[in-house]
């Protein structure tokens, strides 16, 4: 019988975190990602607030999930996210200037501005497209991975998700798929207390998000999301089992989101500011930041000349992309036709005739 693996501030993660798996480059390198994601969130809200950019979805809160999480995976793996996955694709190499052009829809935007903001698509990252209804990558991620294991490839999925999604049936359809065909996928749920509005309490009525793992014969563990180094474990792990065949896993990350569910929400409405502070004292950027400093990995100097280039960058990518036109008119034909109906034509020259 699966057995629920609890390891939030356990001995074991501990133990685990005075070991990292990676290197000093690389540890360095995790924490100035997840300082970029966080700045790159403030820059993206500074920029709605401004009326730049349309509807947005903070991340703050989630960045040792987001990049913790890559940092547990293979090159070679596909990455299956949703909304608020910006940590993700920063760690995955995706740069600011992408990001900010899918937000400004700008004519460098690969979509050409044509899906929401924050369903992203990053082919050439093995970052698979998004769509707005809840839960819907996870049935594509566990098809995707039945396929590799098909073709005997060593490819792992991995999605993520919010605690709200598992209340869809599309989060229990995709994880019956794994559990009956031992597909080498990792479900992560950003478990941040709140689906919009509605708190997690009125979500489920069990004890954990994970323990639903064992009702479809698949691994689920329950770990401290604020913990960079208990959550890159944790999906290290995960692949490893997934890739030798044992099957898929389930990862509640517990965390909290600072923000709003997106930048058309008031949380004042359903959360205390007593709460959102208590919360802010775990945050993951300052553990991260003062578990290096104790390791002598950081310095308070090295630190802060870390915190003053990704505020340059941020600044840069800002400036580089706002001013960018928005697509041509005619992309709307040429970018979804290989070859051009010509009654598409006709329409094309009749309105250039009237310019």
């Amino acid at each position: 019988m699966l057995e629920d693996n609890l390891v939030i501030g356990s001995k074991q993660s501990k133990e685990k975190q005075q070991q990292p798996r990676l290197t000093k480059e690389e540890l360095v390198a995790a924490y100035r990602t997840m300082l970029l994601t966080r700045v790159l969130d403030q820059k993206a809200i500074a920029l709605h607030n401004q009326g730049k950019i349309g509807s947005y979805t903070s991340s703050a809160g989630h960045e040792a999930i987001h990049v913790g999480s890559v940092y547990g995976l293979s090159p070679n793996d596909y990455i299956f996210p949703y909304y608020r996955d910006q940590g993700v694709l920063l760690a995955r190499g995706v740069k600011p200037e992408q990001i900010l052009n899918r937000y400004f829809g700008n004519a460098s935007d690969e979509m050409k501005g044509r899906d929401l903001p924050n369903l992203y698509s990053f082919k050439e990252r093995r970052l698979f497209s998004n769509a707005a209804p809840i839960s819907s990558n996870l049935q594509v991620s566990v098809g995707f991975a039945i396929a590799a294991k098909m073709k005997r490839k060593d490819i792992v999925t991995i999605a993520y998700f919010g605690d709200g999604a598992t209340s869809s049936g599309e989060f229990h359809v995709a994880l019956n798929f794994a559990g009956v065909y031992k597909a080498p996928c990792i479900f992560v749920c950003e478990n941040n207390q709140y689906a919009i509005s509605v708190p997690v309490k009125r979500q489920t009525a069990s004890k954990t998000i994970s323990i639903k793992a064992r009702a479809y014969g698949i691994t689920g563990e329950t770990i401290d999301g604020n913990d960079f180094f208990t959550v890159q474990t944790a999906v290290a792990s995960a692949r490893e089992r997934a890739s030798k065949g044992l099957g898929a896993t389930l990862i509640e990350c517990i965390t909290y989101r600072y923000s709003p569910h997106s930048s058309a929400d008031d949380w004042k409405k359903y959360r205390t500011s007593d709460e959102v502070e208590e919360w802010k004292k775990k945050d993951p950027i300052i553990r991260f930041k003062n578990q290096l400093l104790e390791m002598q990995i950081l310095t308070e100097k090295s630190e802060k000349e870390i915190f003053d280039s990704v505020q340059e960058q941020v600044n840069s990518a800002a400036k580089s992309t706002e001013d960018i036109p928005p697509p041509s008119e005619n992309s709307l034909i040429t970018d979804v036709y290989a070859e051009v109906p010509w009654n598409l034509k006709e329409e094309e020259e009749g309105a250039a005739h009237y310019e």
